[in-house]
This record gives C-alpha cells, structure tokens and sequence, in this order.
C-alpha cells in the first residue's frame, strides 16, 4: 500500500441499443476516424502475468475479510487481552461480583500466550460476548462450525452454549459442547442460523458454575472457499478468480516492511498449525487520523500457505515480497545493520525451499505435513517494497546474490522507491539497471487526468533494460489518502486508458496490479479500493469491471492499431490497443473514449481475414461521477454481437465508455 501522503500533496452505465454500436443512425452522429488494424506479427508477446491482484491486509482484508473467521481476538492476544468481549452481566474489574468474571490468565505456551478463565458463579447471569469484526454477518438456514478449547478447573459446569444473537438480542441460532476433565481439549459443534443478520453477536453462556479455561473460540462458515475448514470468504475469493489474475502479490505492500522492523511481515510466523501462529498488530490500525482501528491485528490465519494455496486455486503466479531489513522509510526507516542482515536472507532462501522444494527437505517438509506435498512451483520472489537510496540497494545486491547463488532461475522483483518519478526513482533506476536486474515495481497514485496523460509513459523506456512491474496504482478523485476518494466511473475510466498504454508497451511492462484490492465498508482505512465487502455481502467497482476486462480478454501477441500512422494515445480522448489471441484464435481491440461525444472507429484490417461477425463488450456511464455499490451495480460490461463491414471494423464507441471488440481470425 501507498505512502505518498506523507509528503506529497493531494492530488448509469447504459444497456447496449443501436446508438452504442455500428448502424446507420450511429454513424452520422459521431466523429468518425479511420484507424488501422495490422495483424503482422510484431514479435512482443503479452505475458502471461500482465494483469494481476495486489493483495494487503489493509481495510481489514485479511482479518475481519478474506479470511472468514468470525471471533475477533480468539485466542485473547490483543494488546487488552479482552478486546472485542464484553460481559454485560458482570464487571471486569470486581472479582466478587455476583454473576461471574472472566479475566485473561498468562499460558505456558510459547505463542499463545493467554488463556481466558472465567468464573461462573450463576449460570442464569453470566455470559460472554464477542462483537466480531464490526459484527458477525449470518445467513438463514447456513451453518457455522464453532470450535472451543476448554478445560474444566472446578465445579460442575457441563455445558457451554453458543448463540448467535442478532442487533435487538434475539437468539438467531445456537449450539452447545459438553467440557470435561481439566485438560485443555478442543470441542466442535455447529449452529444453524435462523435469521440473516449482518451485525450479529455471538453470546456464550455456561451450565453449572466453577472455573473453566477457554482459548481459541472461533467460527467459520461452513460454505467456505472450495469448502476448506477454516478458509475463505468464499464470495471474496470468487471475485478474485472471476479477474482471471496472471498472479498474485502477498502480502503488500507497506504491512511487508512494519513501522519498525520488529512489527514487519514474518513469513515463518505464518505457517505451521494455526494455533501456533504468533499475533502480531496490523501497521495499520492507528496509520491515520481520518479511521483509528485500534482493535486491527493479524492472526495470520491467512498465511504463506493460505496465500500460496489461493494462488494455485485461481491459476495464479504466487509472487510473495519479503523484507529486505529497512522497516517503513515513511515511519521509522529503521535498518538492521548490514552485519546483521543474514536472517533476513536466509528467510528468502528458505521461502523458496517452502514453496518449490522437495518433501525431503526442512521448509518442503512443513508443506507436505499441511497439506500440499507437490511445489507450489513460484517463480518469483520480490525484495523489499517502497524502500530507496543506497541503503536498498546495497542490501538488494546482498539478497540477489544469496538468492541467485542457490536459485538461478528465481526472478527477483526489485524496487524503484514509492514514487513514480523524482530523485529516489531517477536513483533506483540507474543503479538497479546496473545491476542488470529483471523487474522494477513502480507504484503511482495519481489524478485521472495523471493517468490520462501517462498512456505513453512507457513508449520511450528501455526495450533492453529491466522489465516493469506497475504493481500499485489507482486513480486518487480527491487526494492521496483522502477518506473523499471515490470509485467512480472517471476514475475507473481513466485507468482503463492508463492500461491501453501498458498494454501496447508489453514488450517492456511484464506485470500490473491495481490496489489496494479489499475494504470492508465498517473497517476501511484508505480509499479508493477495488471490492468492496461487508458483513453479508461484497460488490465489484467500476474499477473492478476495468481490470476483468483486461484481465479476462489479455491475448499473447501484440498488435498495431493505429490512426494515421500513429499510436492511438488519447488523440480527440481516444484511446486503443490491440492484441490477437493464439488460444482463441481472434483478434481483441481494446478502445477507451474519454471524450463527451460519441466516436466511430472504422478500422480497416491488414494482414488476416476476419469473421463476418463479432463481440462488443461496453462499459459505461455518462455520468463520471457514478459508482456501483451494495444496492446496485450500475456500471457492469454489456455484450452484444456486430457485424463487420467487409474486411472493415466499423464500430461506434459511445462517449465515456470502454469498449472491447473482439473478433475471430478466419
């Protein structure tokens, strides 16, 4: 995720009729322009990773998100081990009070360092309640599979009870285990829901009265990603599948460096039993002003594994991004000494082993025992996030050769600092390009004329240089950071004409990410965002719809489409790229016209004969400042069929649309 803001300063969609396709009535309303489609083969191939997910635990994507437990800090580790619990029959600070009391005991375990004792001294009176993650979002008739570890101490408590309850109180759905002995076992039942509820509560309460040891309350939805115990949000993941992603980043972004080393992303604190995975508090929990989420923490329960296993999951090229020992040069800038640098390292090397190595191994061994004896098969390793300066790139020559010197065909993703252009970036180029490396990430957040106004960034980069990885961007409508960020359609449209730009310089820019890529609607820190979820449900922005088109029609070999010779990069607010598809056998011609009038592209055909026939998918709104959201989805691609005009593609695009056309190579 961005920095920027630190120091920089602020920065209906229409059904398919006539009137947005090639006919007659079309034709005499909208300015016309004779655009020409080379099919010649012109060597650059698109990879297969152009298009991709940039994932962080911002927004409470990952707790309280992606990952689909419901108990907020389960395991009672939170800074104040009793946040997100209530007892509203007793007061935490009166041991002799009537009803119970609950109080966090200090645990042998090396992680897990908190175990919650609670007293019940009437069973009628005394109960525990976790708010979740602004409330816990339960649908009628499904089940949700709840698991305690529990031991008795003294009395007779035989039975805990588990309710949902929704806003007013009501019990919308309950379950019971039986504790026994005054070893800390784990107990699973399930509660079937009777209500749907968005902002449920769950309350558990006791039969019997004694002392009882409660650790690691937690529920799931049984109807999880693929069905997986303990797994995703499986609305959340099915949107990122439906994106068709070349691969996915993990884990950010700034959450990768930590406001201070110690607070920095630990792959190995990641994996192993979810248990034993050692809490840590988010970076972004106090990072702004406008949205203080003090109760903001990662449990990584969504770890390396989970990630590298969703990666697999919806086709997509792992490409985790490790710490390279500088922590946030925005917060601390803290830096382990360079002396003091191999743990770092050795961390890197031994990702690899954990993704790619054999079962026979140490790291391949904890993946086979969870799971997944085969490689994950990664590719890609990135060092560092937004770091700059020589300190990086001393340390980034360090971990290139002790990555290298063990994994040659590992590709290294490096880093050009968090701007995109200026003194850190113009330093981060020369000395990387030095040292021959083979990606560069670049991140900019930006206006929509910015980015309208960069559709030919790359035209003039190195073709015999590093590789570009764009791995954050995103339109900014009010300013860097700004809680008034929106994601509407002239944003969404002006990445779409950004994207034509790095589309036709594929031969340069390998990989693209929007970001960030989460935000729950009660929980979100930085805006915009490219889904948007709450408790129930989730909806896909603008934005979203931008980059499925990209992501779903990517092609393997670019073309040329021109317009008097020339590359069509925003002439009249046009803007166009084209690729064939050796797959599908077609041609794909993305057009953006950012303009407030209709345009006619009448693209002649050279070099391979067409079908007779072909798609159009438009997306569009003519008012700029629209947005999809929970009650609706205005802004949604539209299909339809069109014929062509001979060996001509003569199609009206409408005005502040995106359109891509798409037609079978005869």
């Amino acid at each position: 995720m961005k920095n920027h803001f630190f120091k920089i300063a602020a920065l209906s969609a229409f059904a398919l009729s006539g009137t947005m396709l090639c006919n007659a009535q079309s034709k005499t309303a909208a300015k016309e322009h004779k655009l020409v489609l080379n099919l010649a083969n012109t060597g650059i191939k698109i990879q297969p990773t152009m298009y991709g997910i940039f994932f962080e635990d911002i927004n409470f994507g990952a707790d309280g998100g992606l990952y689909a437990e419901m108990v907020k800090n389960r395991s009672f580790e939170f800074d104040d081990p009793l946040m997100g619990w209530k007892q509203p029959n007793s007061d935490r600070h009166k041991l002799n009070d009537k009803s119970g009391y609950a109080s966090a005991i200090e645990n042998d375990h090396p992680v897990n360092k908190h175990l919650l004792r609670v007293q019940v001294k009437d069973d009628k009176g005394y109960t525990l309640v976790n708010e979740g993650f602004r409330g816990m979002g339960v649908k009628a008739n499904d089940l949700y599979n709840v698991s305690v570890m529990a031991a008795n101490q003294e009395g007779n408590i035989s039975q805990i009870k588990f309710q949902f309850t929704d806003a007013a109180g009501n019990i919308i759905g309950e379950t019971t285990v039986s504790p026994s002995g005054k070893e800390l076992k784990k107990y699973t039942a399930q509660i079937k829901a009777t209500k749907t509820e968005a902002k449920a509560n769950l309350k558990i309460s006791f039969t019997g009265t004694g002392t009882i040891n409660l650790d690691m309350i937690s529920i799931f939805p049984q109807d999880t990603w693929k069905g997986r115990p303990g797994g995703l949000r499986k609305d959340l993941v099915q949107k990122l599948y439906d994106l068709n992603p070349g691969f996915l980043r993990f884990p950010g972004g700034c959450i990768v460096e930590g406001r201070t080393l110690e607070q920095r992303y630990q792959w190995k604190k990641s994996v192993g039993k979810v248990e034993d995975r050692e809490l840590i508090i988010n970076r972004w929990n106090t990072e702004f002003d406008h949205r203080p989420a003090p109760d903001y923490f990662q449990t990584f329960g969504l770890g390396f594994y989970e990630y590298f296993q969703m990666s697999e999951d919806i086709g997509a090229e792992p490409l985790p991004v490790l710490s390279c020992g500088i922590a946030c040069q925005f917060n601390t800038g803290e830096m382990v000494p360079m002396a003091e640098l191999d743990p770092y390292i050795q961390d890197a090397t031994d990702l690899i082993e954990f993704a790619n190595g054999a079962v026979t191994t140490k790291w391949g061994k904890l993946r086979s025992d969870m799971g997944h004896p085969k490689p994950f098969n990664m590719k890609y390793i990135g060092v560092g996030n937004e770091q700059w300066g020589p300190d990086y790139v001393e340390r980034y020559k360090v971990f290139e050769k002790a990555i290298h010197g063990k994994y040659p065909d590992i590709t290294i993703v490096s880093g050009s600092g968090p701007f995109p252009d200026g003194e850190y970036f113009d330093y981060g180029w020369k000395e990387l390009s030095k040292l021959g490396v083979k990606i560069v990430d670049e991140h900019f957040y930006n206006t929509a004329e910015w980015f309208k106004n960069s559709a030919t960034r790359y035209d003039k980069y190195d073709r015999k240089g590093p590789k570009v990885f764009a791995g954050e961007y995103a339109v900014q409508s009010k300013a860097i950071a700004s809680p008034e960020n929106k994601n509407n359609w002239d944003g969404a449209l002006a990445e779409a004409a950004f994207m034509t730009g790095l589309e036709r310089n594929a031969e340069v820019v390998n990989l693209t990410s929007y970001a960030p890529l989460f935000a729950h609607a009660d929980g979100w820190q930085w805006t915009p965002d490219l889904i948007w979820f709450n408790n129930l449900k989730s909806y896909a922005t603008p934005n979203y719809y931008v980059q499925q088109l990209y992501g779903n029609n990517p092609g393997t070999d670019l073309v040329a489409v021109t317009e008097g010779g020339k590359a069509i990069t925003g002439q009249n607010g046009l803007f166009a790229t084209a690729v064939t598809d050796k797959n599908t056998k077609e041609v794909i011609v993305k057009v953006v016209n950012t303009s407030k009038e209709a345009q006619r592209t009448n693209m002649s055909v050279k070099g391979n004969k067409l079908a007779k026939t072909g798609k159009i998918i438009t997306l569009m709104s003519d008012n700029l400042s629209a947005e999809n959201s929970f009650d609706a989805e205005p802004i949604t691609p539209k299909e339809s069929e069109f014929k062509l005009n001979g060996s001509t593609i003569d199609v009206t695009v409408p005005a502040q649309s995106f359109v891509v056309i798409k037609v079978k190579l005869s």
